[in-house]
């Protein structure tokens, strides 16, 4: 007798390639049905108006001028962060060491103010911290990138244990530089004195660490997307096999391109010792370098395009704490409402690039005798 074949009803077909338009609105589509279910678990489980939570988040952003500079400064540090990680991922090195990089150029930069406070001027040691940081940053780059091409090493694993490395190393001149001995911390270094802290820009000390995100964003559209090394980093991203096909050298580039993410992480340790916290802690990146991994691919390595997503992950954290102030509520329930979002944000991509096709109904026409 006759046999039918059980089938799905329904299969994912990828898309083709949809308008820029298209993609714009259902991202933006994404994210008013997240804030609609955001509203509705916040009036289920806290009886809140919704619109007073988020007007408050708001309010911890923007609600006064120095709120705001602090919103942007956060966000041009998470920028800049995420910008460093860009051309690794971009060739397909999953550089999971952000977090060090910048730990490393944090300490550089601490080195320079404490060892010469007294034994040099405030603008060599700012100079010295310039050149160190990034150095330091590059050498954290540049270890896992040499065992990668030499060896082939596990590049995720190798960046992620550079995390640890670094921690370490940090809390170990916390130690030795420790103010008062015993404390178990630095303090603000050089406090006094200002050595080697980074210099004001328009009169605002919040506008050095935005112009150096500015630049770097800049720099890495054109370095990416147009010059001789961004092509091949792009090649190398697509194919080892065929980079090499076409006479580029692997493993100079990874080299050269993990030199660069590393000292762009150590660029941003330099401003959050130098320009912003003035004092060097383990918990100083704040998370950054493992954060600045989702905004870069949110924003599809985009450096314009991140500027987008930095800001949405910088406004909800700066927000969290308005809530906390406001409603009672701790911020791990701003954190709820970020993740809700992210969720959304994320999730719309399997849209984008997928849609849901019911599958046509057939019969199988073998059979099989009882």
């Amino acid at each position: 007798m006759k046999t039918k074949v059980r089938e799905p009803k329904f299969h994912l077909v990828k898309r083709d390639d949809l308008s820029r338009y298209q993609r714009v609105l259902i991202r933006l589509l994404s994210i008013v049905l997240a804030l609609i279910l955001c509203a509705t678990i916040t009036a289920i489980t806290t009886g809140i108006n919704p619109f007073e939570v988020f007007g408050s988040i708001v309010s911890g952003a923007f609600g006064t001028a120095r709120k705001t500079w602090i919103t942007l400064q956060d966000l041009s540090v998470l920028l800049l962060i995420a910008l460093a990680l860009t051309p690794a991922f971009t060739m397909k090195f999953w550089n999971i060491g952000g977090e060090g990089q910048v730990l490393v150029g944090g300490l550089a930069t601490a080195a320079c103010m404490i060892c010469f406070e007294q034994k040099l001027p405030s603008a060599v040691i700012i100079l010295l911290s310039v050149i160190a940081a990034p150095l330091a940053g590059a050498l954290w780059g540049f270890i896992p990138a040499i065992c990668k091409a030499k060896w082939n090493t596990n590049e995720t694993l190798m960046t992620l244990m550079m995390n640890y490395i670094a921690t370490q190393l940090v809390s170990y001149f916390i130690i030795i530089w420790e103010v008062p001995k015993g404390s178990g911390k630095i303090g603000i270094i050089n406090q006094n004195s200002h050595a080697g802290w980074m210099p004001q820009v328009f009169g605002s000390k919040y506008m050095l660490c935005i112009l150096v995100a500015l630049i770097t964003m800049v720099f890495l559209y054109f370095y990416i997307g147009y010059s001789k090394h961004g092509y091949e980093i792009q090649v190398v991203g697509e194919s080892e096999n065929t980079a090499r096909y076409v006479g580029i050298k692997v493993g100079k580039v990874i080299v050269r391109t993990m030199l660069l993410s590393g000292a762009l992480c150590g660029i941003a340790g330099m401003l959050l010792v130098g320009s912003i916290n003035h004092t060097i802690t383990t918990t100083i990146a704040g998370g950054q370098g493992f954060t600045g991994v989702l905004v870069a691919w949110m924003a599809k390595f985009n450096p314009f395009t991140m500027v987008l997503s930095a800001f949405l992950i910088v406004f909800m954290d700066r927000g969290a704490g308005e809530i906390a102030t406001q409603f009672g509520l701790n911020q791990s329930y701003a954190d709820i409402l970020t993740g809700i979002i992210l969720f959304f944000i994320i999730g719309c991509e399997f849209f984008i690039n997928y849609r849901i096709k019911r599958a046509e109904k057939h019969e199988n026409k073998e059979g099989s005798s009882c």
